[in-house]
């Protein structure tokens, strides 16, 4: 019996260890791809449009909101400071509201209405499909040929339409995204931690695919869609968390291209509370892996290349990272005890695959690295100095598995469960307080016992490693552990912060039931 456990056990070691190594590997395809070619997301200064051409298309804005108290004003002002002519610009607040915020946007919008701007608050009871369901609802009136969307927490630059509606000239064009830069950066480790993740996809996953003509994502804002390529995808649904993966993939499956800028950037707000962060992390990996249950028969069933169809199941896929990463940890103590509840000893192994375990291990975890320091190199003058953080990253990417495995197992096991949405609180610099900005708490969950749980598990991971004399993973445990209890530790703090909301009378909680 102990054999056969033996065996069992090393063969789903090895193959998460393969599975990690593949997709360390893909982190470094990711930048050799996006070095081949990367000026092909640069906009050409010559193809924006002036304000006053007579040729400018009639356009939609669509500004999905959801008790968005904090942030409102702060989005509506920055829409209608776009520069684009007034009679040819929409302006949809698709508001869903159910607190105090609907009459704050409601007198915004009267406002704006009467200096002339073509502006409608368009609020619905009936919250079916969530922002999927507001944006369709929204464009079966929406006039404008073009629909740009920004979530609340982002703030466009003025010359936001006259710099990427030159290329819908190519009528197969049915997207234009830009790149994500960010408000608050450096506003705490939580910011800055998600500040690589962000810049590591935007400025080297989309600029590889798009460059290389493989098929990428509409990140849900700060992107602009064809109407007609929006209908002939067959339109919003609702069927799961990331309806903008979806219609991206459908669109794609018809025909559709797209194009991504990286140099035209469109900033937001990055959440500063890890209960925050958790609830977008959860809602971003079940939706994909939702994603990839319906499409992935699809795409693979489709006529395009394999260069196509490859990247776009990995990128699918791409969150089943986390679980690999807390099987890989689980099994780190059995790993370290085999000798004793065995009698097989795995230090024991030939060099030579002891060396090659070594060297799958590295490439799993040094490619994400590599990745996300070089995006900092593309976007920063001092990413040198930035690179010091590179662990902390770790740390907090660690810390957030155990949300986002629960999350991919909920969406592979067809799993329903509340949808999270993520407060934004117009946290901008260190002046501002999170802790002042209460309205909308998320409840404390289970997850925190588990991410506990991990955290003494690798302090306990740590110990027997010393204490069977092989200490050579002690450094990685040391981060594993630092993350479980920072996101553990950070959650419970900030439950405790809403547990009483002052001066407010809104909806304290952010949790929903779930449609998909």
């Amino acid at each position: 019996m102990a054999i056969f456990i033996t065996i069992l056990f090393m063969s789903i070691y090895s193959i998460d260890i393969l599975l990690l190594f593949f997709f360390g590997l893909h982190s470094f395809l990711m930048i050799f791809l996006y070095r081949r070619n990367k000026q092909y997301c640069v906009s050409d200064p010559e193809r924006t449009f002036l304000v006053n051409d007579p040729n400018l298309p009639l356009v939609t804005v669509q500004l999905p909101v959801y008790n968005e108290f904090y942030v409102i004003e702060r989005l509506i002002d920055s829409v209608v400071g776009l520069e684009y002519p007034k009679e040819k610009l929409e302006i949809q607040v698709l508001d869903d509201s159910t607190d105090e915020s609907m009459e704050k946007t409601r007198g915004i919008v009267n406002h704006y209405r009467e200096l002339g701007f073509d502006i409608h608050h368009l609020h619905r009871t009936d919250r079916t499909g969530y922002k999927a369901g507001a944006l369709e609802k929204g464009l079966n009136v929406a006039h404008g040929e073009f629909i740009a969307i920004f979530d609340a927490d982002f703030v466009p630059e003025s010359s936001f339409l006259l710099k990427t509606i030159p290329y819908f000239s190519d009528s197969n064009i049915g997207l234009v995204q830009t790149r994500w830069g960010h408000i608050n950066p450096d506003y705490n480790i939580l910011t800055k931690a998600q500040s690589y993740g962000i810049d590591g996809h935007f400025m080297i996953e989309q600029v590889a695919r798009n460059c290389n003509h493989l098929w990428m994502n509409f990140n849900g804002t700060a992107g602009i869609w064809r109407k007609e390529c929006i209908t002939d995808a067959g339109g919003w649904e609702h069927d799961t968390l990331t309806e903008d993966f979806d219609l991206s993939y459908r669109a794609e499956l018809k025909g559709w291209k797209f194009r991504y800028f990286k140099d035209i950037v469109c900033k937001a707000e990055i959440p500063a509370m890890i209960t925050a962060y958790k609830s977008q992390q959860f809602r971003w990996c079940k939706g994909s892996i939702q994603t990839a249950m319906k499409l992935l028969p699809t795409i693979w069933k489709s006529n395009f290349g394999w260069k196509i169809k490859g990247e776009a199941i990995v990128h699918l896929i791409n969150y089943s990272v986390c679980p690999l990463m807390m099987l890989n940890i689980l099994f780190t103590a059995p790993l370290l005890l085999m000798e004793y509840w065995s009698g097989f000893n795995f230090y024991d192994l030939p060099v030579a695959v002891l060396f090659a375990t070594a060297a799958l291990l590295s490439v799993g975890s040094i490619g994400p690295l590599f990745f996300y320091a070089y995006s900092q190199r593309e976007i920063r003058p001092d990413w040198k100095s930035r690179l010091l953080f590179l662990p902390i990253m770790v740390m907090i990417g660690t810390g957030i598995a155990v949300v986002n495995t629960k999350a991919w197992l909920e969406a592979v096991l067809g799993i329903k469960s509340g949808f999270k949405r993520t407060p934004k609180l117009k946290i901008e610099n260190a002046q501002d307080n999170v802790r002042d900005r209460q309205k909308y708490g998320i409840p404390l969950d289970f997850h925190v016992v588990l991410e506990f749980f991990m955290g003494l598990y690798s302090v306990a991971c740590i110990y027997i490693a010393f204490k069977v004399g092989k200490p050579y993973i002690v450094g990685f445990l040391v981060i594993y552990a630092l993350g479980f209890f920072f996101v553990a530790i950070n959650s419970m703090r900030e439950a405790l912060w809403s547990i009483k909301p002052a001066g407010f009378t809104g909806e304290p909680s952010a949790i929903e039931p779930e449609t998909a």
